[in-house]
């Protein structure tokens, strides 16, 4: 794993979130984006499902458990891939981004969201702005 932007903002005093990410990735290399539900912060916003890590868990038991609750799939092996410290004005957000490419489960979009299955470039909009640097590593061909 090669991580992305580790710094924090200088000045900055606030507690990171941490925050496991899923990519899933499906055989024809289109990969799941869904929409951030109402009444979150930037609702609407497309993003790579996930959600914040409790205590005591790590970035793969995070991502399970958060997949499971969110979208209803209970997901396969669990490559770590790449961090990123994105500062949004609600939070310091440490996103551990994992790719995923076996699941089982249907989707069913439990929070209300909605979610497409994208390739490059994407149609969907707007973007959230943690999501677009993977956009970048996913269109560099990254696997570091």
């Amino acid at each position: 794993m090669v991580d992305g932007d580790l710094r924090r903002p200088e000045g900055s005093d606030r507690p990171e979130v941490h925050v496991a990410v899923g990519i899933l990735i499906a055989g024809d290399e289109r990969f799941l984006l869904t929409s951030r539900p109402v009444g979150k912060a930037y609702a609407g916003y497309w993003e790579f499902p996930g959600g914040k890590l409790e205590v005591g868990e790590s970035v793969e038991q995070a991502l399970r458990r958060e997949l499971h609750e969110e979208i209803g799939v209970t997901i396969g092996e669990v490559h770590i891939w790449r961090d990123k410290l994105v500062d949004y004005p609600h939070a310091l957000v440490r996103l551990h981004f994992c790719k995923i490419y076996e699941w089982t489960g249907v989707l069913e979009m439990r929070e209300g969201q909605s979610f497409t299955w994208e390739q490059l470039p994407v149609v969907s909009a707007p973007v959230l702005p943690g999501t677009v640097p993977v956009l970048e590593w996913l269109a560099l061909g990254r696997d570091d």
